[in-house]
């Protein structure tokens, strides 16, 4: 296990640099064993589901060759065989090999996906949107078998802007015959940076982005390149550390468009910041106004920066309301949060958070992998010793953070128990 260790309440000056965004490159790497040729992905972010994407790369006998930031992907000698539920289970988005190879081979057998335990996340979408292609899909135990004799582009309404189903029905489509066109489909960017991989790879998709996105099949896909586009939950989450402890911190690297609702909660409660073009300067704002955030889909306030942004109602002035909309077991933090001092009234997808409080260190575990970084958070404006058991969650979505945190000013370190 690996174990977090901060010594809290230190000013966080510098600059801290945005990595690429991990939404992103989970649904790039797998889409990429689709070309007849090599695919190069650059500003690739060094965390650990990037590490476990890769291992069911070579399972699948994909060449991969590994620079700093980036990777080059060679799936000419790629061989179609069980993805085992030892790497499917080490994280979601491995879901992302059922699109990819289902329309290079007609064919997938996998284990249910993994990740973290943030609520029931059932991929009946996926496969109902499969079917709609023309698959059929046999079921054993927790094991999947996807095949069809061919793909036929369809029209698929979701129930659910689900980013998973949208992106993997895309992936899934670009080599149907005909036209696809997703109704009801999620917006939000790393889908569009996901559709440019695909058209650059000879796809033809439009409208990613948007309610409806249009795929017209091809029969073949080539060698390609694409840069992942920066991580907006990397940068929120130290946008909401700056915040709490900034002195003239800088999170450069960014686009904040992707951050808009985040940005716009933050001058509400009167925090002191300034936009400098792809970067922001952020300062400790003090008498900070309580909020209401209510999570919702792109381009809605992110689920994922829920849990961080609880942190820092727990400093505002007064009452703020909480509620989770889109996951309905993402309130782990608030126990550990409770433990350390703050007064926040849970109940389901619902929290009462009651601030000013003062935070003081314990001994908390991280329970995913947002409610680990909203725990990061917390142990950095505490008072003495936070020590988060667990920390493999946070190294799945933050790249380098220990290091980063460091460079600007925290006393944080962390070590193998």
């Amino acid at each position: 296990m690996k174990r977090i260790i901060i010594e809290g309440n230190r000013t966080l000056s510098g600059k801290i640099k945005i990595g690429g965004a991990k939404n992103s490159v989970v649904a790039l790497i797998p889409a990429a064993i689709m070309a007849n040729g090599k695919v190069k992905i650059s500003n690739v972010p060094n965390i650990s589901d990037k590490d476990a994407l890769i291992e069911i790369l070579k399972l699948l006998n994909v060449d991969v060759k590994k620079g700093t930031g980036v990777i080059e992907i060679d799936a000419s000698n790629i061989k179609n065989t069980l993805i085992p539920e030892s790497l499917s289970n080490k994280l979601r988005a491995s879901y992302y090999f059922m699109g990819a190879l289902l329309a290079r081979f007609k064919k997938v057998e996998m284990y249910f996906p993994g990740g973290c335990n943030i609520g029931s996340r059932p991929i009946n979408l996926h496969l109902k949107g499969f079917e709609s292609l023309g698959a059929t899909i046999t079921k054993e135990d927790s094991k999947y078998l996807i095949e069809a004799t061919e793909l036929k582009g369809a029209d698929i309404m979701l129930d659910f802007a689900s980013v998973g189903a949208t992106v993997n029905l895309m992936i899934a489509a670009t080599m149907a015959k005909g036209t696809t066109h997703i109704m009801n489909a999620a917006r939000e960017a790393e889908i569009i940076n996901i559709a440019e991989l695909l058209n650059n790879m000879g796809a033809k998709v439009t409208g990613a982005g948007t309610e409806e996105i249009t795929i017209e099949g091809v029969e073949e896909l080539h060698s390609a390149e694409i840069k992942v586009i920066p991580d907006r939950i990397e940068a929120g989450t130290y946008i909401i550390m700056g915040a709490l402890l900034g002195d003239n911190l800088t999170i450069e690297g960014m686009i904040p468009e992707h951050n808009i609702l985040l940005l716009n909660k933050l001058q509400e409660m009167g925090v002191n910041f300034k936009l400098q073009n792809h970067k922001i300067i952020l300062n400790k704002s003090s008498n900070l106004k309580p909020t209401n955030v209510r999570t919702a889909v792109y381009p809605g306030f992110p689920t994922d920066l829920g849990q961080p942004m609880a942190v820092l109602l727990t400093q505002a002035n007064g009452v703020s309301l909480f509620e989770e909309t889109i996951w309905e077991n993402r309130m782990g933090h608030v126990k550990y949060l409770n433990k350390m001092g703050a007064n926040i009234k849970a109940e389901r997808q619902h929290a009462e958070i009651t601030g000013p409080t003062p935070l003081h260190g314990a001994e908390i575990t991280a329970t995913d992998l947002r409610a680990g970084a909203a725990l990061v958070t917390a142990g950095l404006i505490a008072d003495g010793t936070t020590i988060i058991n667990d920390a493999e969650h946070i190294l799945r979505g933050y790249e380098r953070i220990i290091n980063k945190l460091s460079s600007v000013g925290a006393n944080i370190k962390i070590v193998e128990v």
